[in-house]
């Protein structure tokens, strides 16, 4: 897997050629002897090669880029415009975003981008399915291995445009011409193809070579998904026999409780996002099911770029310079307090171990702040907290000396002030990558991960919970998933509360490139909590439906929400941005659930003026629009209008 960018152009290249034509032979009397054709695809070697080219296109392309941030997290909940606006539209829903969005510079990702390359991705799966159907082999690695491949990447695709778009054109075969006819398949046939080709490469995959390869765990993740997914609101309107749900939702459970057995939770949360270096111990944890690989060969790998976005703007403060281990801060994205608030921040460690509070001074001003001092600190404290007037540069000293921290920012302070009206916020640390080769690289070597065990107990339990509404089972069925993946988050007896670490300390060194380093191996804990440190260790289990933690009960009054049903799919929510926060499922879990409307405007000050409920699906690309045609015309605009969403 490590070389497959290089594999990737070579298979464009040959697909380029196989469109071509040749001029007169005697134009040059020469032939290239060591070129690829598509005759490739006839071998082993090719259908393997086209698996890896089709793994790069469909898992690591957009890793690199802005994607999965604008399709993903922007205009949710859980995240709101950082101090660069280039993808602003995505977050807000304002009057440029559409069939086309505006452009705000060479940043901005347009409206075709996503689907463009997901249809890529699916033409490659296509060939790769006929190639490996086709070949005369008794080679498992071909047969089962390759072709079972073939049927997960295409399944994804769809599964990625179908809770993107609704129902999208259904493309199964390969093209050898230019075509140019599509009509939409509904959201019904979408997702039954998906599901029958996750169930295909279920049958056909084994469970080597976890998480970057695709297994049968990984065919089972996502077929429990596709399952939820069908079963979830946004399709209500055309999936009505409960009959039918309740067997999908009861085949969800079975798959995640057989996922389960094999991919035990790590046994921190930090050991997730402890990277130290590329192909290290916490890229290879058993809760992992499948990743989206890269290494520190950034030739051939492209780089994973996620590192830049979700950091604040550090290097604009006098205390602190641009450094390795501090990232470099593009800054697109801030959390919202929803994202602050959602957390028990005296028990339940997972913020403290997913956001960056803490940096040291590393560009020291005579002698009064030096390189190691604490340069910057976020106090994340409770709306009843009364110790700050202000929020911005609080006069707060080191805790028993005299120095003053240079640049303090609080989170609840008596002018209301607030993090969300600053470009400084504590950083989301799960891509941060100090193995860069500089302070200015964007090119990271970590893996993305895509499918961990965390989120199959989730799956699992959202499914128990939606059996209860239809009448089978009880929605405490739920708990005993929902408190296992809390329990692994509550602090343990004993545990040094205040230390931190993240993917910033794979430079272990002080000084890089001439730089100190910024990154601080504690946050701030005790300050935001004002609490001593004894503080003893209190479990996040939950009993009772019917004694919801004070932060989900806090968001359940907020929206309005009564029945068991309600609470308990917002608990659900909520326990998903506290375990899954910024791992690129949010807009898709709000949207298939068709919460989204309301937690957008309830928590996003940016989306809520504009949001409406057409917005649970995207606009269908105008490129695509104005590209096909029907019986060999253009179509109109009234054609164009009835192929689009609604309202865009």
């Amino acid at each position: 897997m490590k070389n497959y960018k290089k594999l990737y152009i070579n298979l464009m290249l040959i697909a380029a050629l196989g469109l071509g034509t040749s001029c007169n032979k005697d134009f040059l009397d020469e032939e290239l002897t060591t070129a690829y054709s598509k005759d490739y695809f006839n071998t082993e070697a090719g259908i393997q090669a086209l698996s890896v080219g089709t793994y790069y296109q469909t898992f690591a392309l957009d890793m690199n880029r802005e994607v999965p941030l604008t399709a993903n997290q922007s205009g949710t909940d859980e995240f709101h415009v950082g101090g660069d606006p280039s993808n602003g539209l995505w977050n807000s829903y304002g009057s440029g975003f559409g069939s086309f969005v505006t452009v705000s510079n060479s940043n901005t990702v347009a409206a075709n981008t996503n689907w463009d390359n997901l249809y890529i991705a699916i033409g490659n799966a296509n060939q790769l399915i006929e190639s490996a159907t086709n070949i005369v082999s008794t080679n498992d690695a071909i047969k089962k291995t390759a072709l079972g491949e073939g049927y997960f990447m295409r399944a994804y695709n769809y599964l990625k445009l179908e809770r993107q778009y609704g129902g999208v054109p259904l493309k199964l075969t390969v093209s050898n011409t230019v075509e140019q006819e599509f009509t939409r398949a509904t959201a019904q046939e979408v997702l039954a193809q998906v599901i029958d080709d996750f169930q295909k490469a279920y049958d056909l995959l084994s469970n080597t070579g976890a998480p970057i390869k695709i297994t049968k765990d990984a065919a089972a993740h996502y077929l429990a998904k596709a399952l939820l997914t069908r079963a979830s609101e946004i399709n209500d309107t055309w999936y009505t026999d409960n009959t039918k749900k309740t067997t999908d939702l009861q085949r969800v459970v079975t798959l995640c409780d057989d996922v389960i057995t094999r991919h035990a939770l790590a046994p921190n949360y930090v050991n997730l996002w402890d990277f130290k270096a590329a192909d290290g111990a916490n890229e290879k944890l058993a809760e992992l099911i499948l990743s989206a690989d890269f290494n520190s060969n950034q030739l051939t790998t492209g780089g994973n770029q996620q590192h830049l976005y979700f950091l604040s703007t550090y290097d604009q403060l006098p205390q602190m310079i641009r450094n390795t281990s501090g990232g470099r801060p593009f800054s697109r994205l801030a959390p919202t307090y929803y994202t602050y608030d959602i957390y028990d921040k005296v028990n339940d460690s997972r913020f403290w171990k997913s956001f960056q509070t803490k940096s040291m001074v590393n560009n020291k001003s005579g002698s009064y702040y030096v390189n190691g001092d604490l340069g910057i600190m976020y106090v994340m404290n409770s709306p009843t907290d009364t110790r700050f007037a202000k929020t911005k540069n609080v006069d707060y000293a080191y805790p028993g000396k005299a120095k003053t921290i240079p640049s303090v920012y609080v989170e609840y302070a008596a002018d209301n002030f607030g993090l969300m009206k600053d470009v400084r916020f504590p950083s989301l640390s799960k891509y941060m990558d100090g193995s860069r080769l500089d302070f200015n690289a964007t090119k990271g070597s970590r893996d993305i991960i895509l499918a961990r065990s965390a989120e199959t107990y989730l799956m699992a339990a959202e499914a128990k919970i939606r059996l209860a509404k239809l009448g089978t089972g009880s929605y405490s069925d739920a708990l005993s998933y929902i408190n296992t993946v809390r329990n692994r988050a509550t602090y343990k007896s004993g545990e040094d509360r205040s230390v931190y670490t993240d993917g910033s300390a794979a430079w272990s060194t002080a000084v890089q490139g001439g730089r100190a380093v910024s990154f601080m191996p504690e946050n701030s804990y005790y300050e935001s909590n004002n609490i001593a440190t004894t503080t003893t260790a209190t479990s996040l289990n939950i009993s009772s439906i019917n004694t919801l933690p004070a932060a989900d009960q806090a968001v359940i009054t907020k929206l309005g929400y009564t029945t068991d049903y309600d609470r308990m799919l917002c608990l659900i929510l909520n326990e998903r941005t506290r375990e899954l926060c910024g791992e690129f499922h949010r807009w898709e879990d709000l949207s298939r659930t068709k919460t989204l409307v309301a937690r957008a405007i309830a928590y996003n000050p940016e989306a809520a003026p504009n949001i409406k409920d057409y917005h649970t699906l995207r606009p269908i690309p105008q490129t695509f629009l104005d590209g096909i045609t029907k019986n060999g015309i253009p179509l109109t605009s009234a054609e164009k209008q009835a192929m689009q969403n609604p309202n865009y």
